[in-house]
This record gives C-alpha cells, structure tokens and sequence, in this order.
C-alpha cells in the first residue's frame, strides 16, 4: 500500500477495489497542487499494482465532487508557460488502463468536470451539478473540458456549457448523457464501489482490453476501429484467464482470474 503524501487525498482498499476520496470538503475538494501530486501518486500506484483491478474516484462531504483548482493556488506560477507545463492530474486519470469510476456526489466545476469526464463511467448523486464556468472568469478549461464534453453530450449540448459557464443539474447530465445513473447520494459511493466490484470480478486483461477497445472507437476511423478491435481480441482470447473463462463456463462454475 502507497504512503499518501498529502492529507486531502485519501486511500481505501476493498479487495480488488482502490477507492480515492478528494478530502477537502471546506473548500469543495478544490485541488491544491500538493493534492494534484498526491493524486498522480495514487493514482499510478494503483494502476500499476496487480491486486486492484478497478478504482472509483469520488469526494468528501455532499456538497461537492470537486470544485477543479483552487484558484488561489494559480497565481503561484511565474509565467503562463510554467502554468502550461505543470502536472495534470486529469492526465493521470485518463492514461489509467484499469477501469475508474467517478462517483460524483456534488459540484463537479471547472477541473471538477473534467476529472469526471476523465473517468470512464460516471455516477452521480440526485443531487450533483455540472459545470465549465471557466469563461466567467475570462478563461477556457485545459483539461480536455471541450473534446470530452463534446464527446460525451454533443457539440450543441456542449457549447452551452462552454459558452454560458452555467450549471446543468443531475437529471440534465443523466438526460445529456454526462452520467449513467443517478443515485440518492447516501447509497452513491457504494453503488460505485458494487460497479467497481462486478468489474473487478471478470478477467482483468479482457477489462483493461475492453477500455482501451473504446478509446479507440472514440479516436479512431471506424475501419481502424474494427482492424484494432479484432487484433485485441486475437490477443485476449490468447491469455490464461480467457482459458479458464471457457472452462469454467464448461464446467458451470465461477471462474478464478489471475490477470495472465
């Protein structure tokens, strides 16, 4: 188990289940960069250790996600080009190859937003809220803000967001595509932790696979996309986990994977 290096960014292990709390509710879980290291930290470690296999991302309190950076923080750096090149915690989460769920139990503003959208699924609670209201303050989001909303809500959807900064509420993002359920907010961070579970259950590499499979039908020609998709396949169907898959199906029984 990795020593987390900052008190706002905590570690929970369940299992194959890696759940990482932003815990810093009094200021809306708005990152510091000592928490944005922290969570590269942690969020490395446990895509590279073998016994989880899955990692729900979520934060303290009711009221939010995460507010994105504290904004206080920025003036720290010296020149844009230093605020340009700093480390993204957002990127962390995306280069993942495990499967993250984001379980989004307030504001997700600004960074907020696209911490979610760097996840793979994401759930909220009824009560959460949306918004890149970076434009308010004479500024666009960095994030992957424009490239991933438009992906996951449409280019008309999206723009609104950009353009106004305003907040969409739960039932909107669910409507919009933004999340894929909705949760009373006292049941939210266990509904993801079963999620995470059920994942954590079938063979790693076929799950690991399997997200790197949609990230190509995202970014890929459609002929590319199925070129890809069947050389993943060819190489999941090779492994000892899709040997004991079809044995255990042969044999009526769970089956036990070992990510090999």
């Amino acid at each position: 188990m990795i020593e987390v290096t900052s008190e706002h960014v905590l570690l929970e292990v369940d299992g194959h289940v890696a759940t990482i709390t932003l815990a810093r509710p009094e200021k809306l879980n708005s990152v510091t960069q000592e928490m944005s290291d922290a969570l590269v930290e942690v969020v490395e470690w446990a895509d590279a250790a073998d016994e989880i296999r899955a990692i729900v991302l979520t934060g303290a309190g009711e009221r939010a996600f995460c507010a994105g950076s504290d904004i206080r923080s920025l003036d720290k750096y010296a020149t844009p080009w230093e605020f340009r090149n700093r480390t993204d915690y957002c990127d962390a989460i995306r280069a993942a190859r495990k499967p993250v769920i984001a379980a989004v139990n307030g504001y997700a503003f600004g960074g907020g937003l696209e911490t979610a959208l760097s996840c793979d699924i994401r759930l909220a609670s009824t009560t959460a809220s949306f918004a890149a209201p970076e434009i308010k303050l004479g500024w666009i989001g960095g994030g992957g803000m424009a490239t991933f909303l438009t992906t996951s809500i449409g280019p008309s959807n999206a723009a609104v967001m950009l353009m106004t900064g305003d907040p969409i509420d739960a039932e909107t993002a669910q409507r919009w595509g933004l999340v894929t359920e909705l949760v009373e907010p006292a049941g939210l961070v266990a509904r993801a932790q079963e999620l995470a579970a059920t994942i954590s259950s079938r063979p790693p590499i076929a799950a690991e696979t399997a997200k790197a499979n949609l990230r190509a039908a995202v970014n890929m020609t459609q002929e590319e996309a199925l070129r890809y998709e069947r050389d993943l396949q060819t190489i999941t169907f090779a492994t000892a986990d899709a040997d004991e898959g079809r044995a255990a199906f042969a044999e009526k029984r769970a089956g036990v994977f070992h990510r090999r």
